[in-house]
Protein backbone atom coordinates (compact mmCIF):
# COMPACT_ATOMS: atom_id res chain seq x y z
CA UNK A 1 0.00 0.00 0.00
CA UNK A 2 1.14 3.51 -0.79
CA UNK A 3 -0.18 6.95 0.00
CA UNK A 4 -0.84 8.93 -3.17
CA UNK A 5 -1.18 12.71 -2.92
CA UNK A 6 -2.41 14.77 -5.83
CA UNK A 7 -4.74 17.61 -6.67
CA UNK A 8 -8.07 16.61 -8.18
CA UNK A 9 -10.41 19.27 -9.53
CA UNK A 10 -8.52 21.92 -7.56
CA UNK A 11 -8.60 20.09 -4.23
CA UNK A 12 -5.65 18.40 -2.54
CA UNK A 13 -6.43 14.72 -1.95
CA UNK A 14 -4.61 11.81 -0.40
CA UNK A 15 -5.49 8.13 -0.66
CA UNK A 16 -3.99 4.89 0.53
CA UNK A 17 -4.01 2.49 -2.43
CA UNK A 18 -2.36 -0.68 -3.61
CA UNK A 19 0.61 0.02 -5.86
CA UNK A 20 -1.19 -1.57 -8.82
CA UNK A 21 -4.23 0.75 -8.54
CA UNK A 22 -5.04 2.55 -11.76
CA UNK A 23 -5.87 6.24 -11.71
CA UNK A 24 -9.38 5.53 -13.01
CA UNK A 25 -10.03 3.30 -9.98
CA UNK A 26 -8.58 5.84 -7.57
CA UNK A 27 -10.96 8.45 -8.99
CA UNK A 28 -14.03 6.21 -9.05
CA UNK A 29 -13.56 3.91 -6.07
CA UNK A 30 -11.65 6.06 -3.59
CA UNK A 31 -12.76 9.60 -4.49
CA UNK A 32 -16.28 8.77 -5.73
CA UNK A 33 -15.77 10.71 -8.97
CA UNK A 34 -17.83 8.39 -11.13
CA UNK A 35 -18.10 10.63 -14.18
CA UNK A 36 -14.85 9.05 -15.41
CA UNK A 37 -16.02 5.77 -16.92
CA UNK A 38 -14.37 2.40 -17.45
CA UNK A 39 -15.41 1.23 -20.86
CA UNK A 40 -13.04 -1.36 -22.21
CA UNK A 41 -10.21 -1.96 -19.72
CA UNK A 42 -7.80 -1.97 -22.68
CA UNK A 43 -7.29 1.79 -23.34
CA UNK A 44 -9.15 1.54 -26.65
CA UNK A 45 -12.39 3.42 -25.97
CA UNK A 46 -11.49 6.73 -24.28
CA UNK A 47 -14.37 6.68 -21.76
CA UNK A 48 -11.82 7.22 -18.98
CA UNK A 49 -10.10 10.36 -20.34
CA UNK A 50 -9.09 12.95 -17.74
CA UNK A 51 -6.58 15.78 -17.83
CA UNK A 52 -3.29 15.36 -16.02
CA UNK A 53 -1.44 18.66 -15.76
CA UNK A 54 -3.58 19.99 -18.59
CA UNK A 55 -3.16 17.10 -21.04
CA UNK A 56 -5.75 14.49 -21.97
CA UNK A 57 -4.80 11.02 -20.73
CA UNK A 58 -6.63 7.71 -20.63
CA UNK A 59 -6.76 7.15 -16.88
CA UNK A 60 -6.95 3.37 -17.30
CA UNK A 61 -3.35 3.46 -18.56
CA UNK A 62 -1.89 5.38 -15.61
CA UNK A 63 -1.08 3.96 -12.21
CA UNK A 64 -2.36 6.16 -9.40
CA UNK A 65 1.22 6.44 -8.11
CA UNK A 66 2.37 7.83 -11.46
CA UNK A 67 -0.06 10.71 -11.02
CA UNK A 68 1.26 11.59 -7.55
CA UNK A 69 1.94 15.31 -7.29
CA UNK A 70 -0.04 16.05 -10.45
CA UNK A 71 -3.09 18.19 -11.07
CA UNK A 72 -5.91 15.95 -12.32
CA UNK A 73 -9.12 17.34 -13.79
CA UNK A 74 -12.14 15.12 -14.30
CA UNK A 75 -15.46 15.84 -15.97
CA UNK A 76 -16.77 16.90 -12.54
CA UNK A 77 -14.16 19.67 -12.39
CA UNK A 78 -14.64 21.56 -15.65
CA UNK A 79 -17.85 23.50 -14.96
CA UNK A 80 -17.74 26.70 -12.94
CA UNK A 81 -20.46 26.15 -10.39
CA UNK A 82 -23.76 25.94 -12.25
CA UNK A 83 -22.18 27.29 -15.46
CA UNK A 84 -21.28 24.51 -17.87
CA UNK A 85 -17.89 24.50 -19.56
CA UNK A 86 -18.30 25.72 -23.17
CA UNK A 87 -17.64 22.18 -24.41
CA UNK A 88 -20.38 20.76 -22.19
CA UNK A 89 -22.79 23.45 -23.36
CA UNK A 90 -21.92 22.79 -27.01
CA UNK A 91 -22.50 19.04 -26.58
CA UNK A 92 -25.88 19.79 -25.02
CA UNK A 93 -26.88 22.36 -27.63
CA UNK A 94 -25.76 20.23 -30.60
CA UNK A 95 -27.13 16.95 -29.24
CA UNK A 96 -23.60 15.51 -29.20
CA UNK A 97 -24.61 12.57 -27.02
CA UNK A 98 -27.05 9.74 -26.97
CA UNK A 99 -26.67 7.19 -24.19
CA UNK A 100 -24.04 9.46 -22.58
CA UNK A 101 -21.60 6.76 -21.50
CA UNK A 102 -18.74 7.98 -23.72
CA UNK A 103 -19.62 11.65 -23.30
CA UNK A 104 -17.38 12.55 -20.33
CA UNK A 105 -14.28 11.10 -21.99
CA UNK A 106 -15.28 12.60 -25.33
CA UNK A 107 -15.66 16.05 -23.75
CA UNK A 108 -12.33 15.81 -21.94
CA UNK A 109 -10.59 14.76 -25.17
CA UNK A 110 -12.35 17.51 -27.13
CA UNK A 111 -11.21 20.22 -24.71
CA UNK A 112 -7.64 19.02 -25.18
CA UNK A 113 -8.06 18.99 -28.96
CA UNK A 114 -9.26 22.60 -28.97
CA UNK A 115 -6.39 23.69 -26.73
CA UNK A 116 -3.75 21.92 -28.82
CA UNK A 117 -5.10 23.32 -32.08
CA UNK A 118 -5.66 26.82 -30.68
CA UNK A 119 -9.25 26.67 -31.86
CA UNK A 120 -8.16 26.32 -35.50
CA UNK A 121 -10.15 23.22 -36.34
CA UNK A 122 -12.00 21.73 -39.25
CA UNK A 123 -14.22 18.68 -39.47
CA UNK A 124 -11.47 16.41 -40.80
CA UNK A 125 -9.11 17.30 -37.95
CA UNK A 126 -11.78 16.77 -35.30
CA UNK A 127 -12.74 13.38 -36.74
CA UNK A 128 -9.09 12.30 -36.88
CA UNK A 129 -8.38 13.50 -33.34
CA UNK A 130 -11.43 11.72 -31.91
CA UNK A 131 -10.39 8.32 -33.29
CA UNK A 132 -9.24 7.29 -29.79
CA UNK A 133 -12.75 7.80 -28.39
CA UNK A 134 -15.33 5.21 -29.30
CA UNK A 135 -19.02 6.02 -29.32
CA UNK A 136 -21.27 3.10 -30.11
CA UNK A 137 -24.47 5.16 -30.43
CA UNK A 138 -23.77 7.88 -32.98
CA UNK A 139 -22.22 8.54 -36.33
CA UNK A 140 -20.20 11.31 -34.67
CA UNK A 141 -21.90 14.00 -36.77
CA UNK A 142 -23.33 15.91 -33.83
CA UNK A 143 -20.21 15.30 -31.74
CA UNK A 144 -18.07 16.89 -34.45
CA UNK A 145 -20.54 19.80 -34.71
CA UNK A 146 -20.35 20.23 -30.93
CA UNK A 147 -16.54 20.31 -30.89
CA UNK A 148 -16.40 22.86 -33.69
CA UNK A 149 -19.06 24.97 -31.96
CA UNK A 150 -17.20 24.75 -28.63
CA UNK A 151 -13.91 25.80 -30.25
CA UNK A 152 -15.54 29.14 -31.05
CA UNK A 153 -17.13 29.40 -27.62
CA UNK A 154 -13.84 28.63 -25.90
CA UNK A 155 -12.05 31.29 -27.96
CA UNK A 156 -14.68 33.86 -26.91
CA UNK A 157 -14.45 32.76 -23.25
CA UNK A 158 -10.66 33.05 -23.33
CA UNK A 159 -10.84 36.54 -24.81
CA UNK A 160 -13.23 37.60 -22.05
CA UNK A 161 -10.82 36.48 -19.29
Amino acid sequence: MSTVKLTVNGKAVSAEVEDRTLLVHLLRDHLNLTGTHVGCDTSQCGACVVHIDGRAVKSCTVLAGQAAGSNVTTIEGIAKGDELHPMQAAFRDNHGLQCGYCTPGMIMSAIDIVHRHSGQLDEETVRHELEGNICRCTGYHNIVKAVLDAAGRMKVAQAAE
